[in-house]
């Protein structure tokens, strides 16, 4: 049961491996990270109030079929490894595209929709919003750029749905005649 992977050559490596591997580098970044803090009750603050701290991990494939890890909440990382507490929390957001629309949806709980800020230029998104007890902020990359005419936010349930269509791209140039 505890064996070692190099202790069987002739086998060949599952995916569950390959999981349980990610899942061992996961852990010590975590144990590292939390190293770094010197606890997490030595850590600074502006504000007199408490607030929480909020960090968490999202993996996925890319478009470009590469694994990618994306790092949202409130603590980031900052000058020699120390953490940053931040008042703003990174919101997780999902980028999806379709065939001529992009769908990006963000987790916002806990704001009213009066209380949500969304712009958008050519090739991103901008989302900032404010709750009693919380302020999120994101700059969102799209994939491709946009028609920023276009852009409609619905939001329900504390989560933010962003749909807008993806600028047609016009072939600028000209006809070169062939002697």
């Amino acid at each position: 049961m505890g064996e070692n992977m190099s202790d069987r050559p002739n086998r060949r490596r599952s995916i569950f491996d390959l999981f349980d591997d990610i899942i061992r580098q996961m852990e010590e970044e975590m144990r590292n990270f939390e190293e770094s803090f010197g606890g997490f009750g030595n850590v600074a603050r502006d504000s007199k109030k408490e607030n929480p701290f909020y960090y968490g991990v999202r993996i996925f494939v890319g478009p470009d079929g590469i694994p990618k890890v994306e790092e949202f909440g409130n603590v980031k990382k900052g000058r020699y490894g120390r953490p940053i507490i931040s008042e703003e929390i990174e919101p997780m957001v999902d980028v999806i595209e379709r065939d001529d629309e992009i769908w990006v949806v963000a987790d916002l709980p806990g704001v009213s929709k009066e209380n949500i800020n969304v712009r958008a230029v050519e090739d991103k998104i901008y989302i900032k919003a404010q709750g009693e007890s919380r302020k999120y902020s994101k700059e969102v990359e799209l994939p491709s750029k946009i028609d920023t005419d276009t852009v409609k936010a619905s939001y329900k349930n504390g989560v933010l749905e962003i749909k807008v269509k993806k600028k047609k791209e016009e072939f600028k140039g000209k006809e070169i005649k062939v002697e």
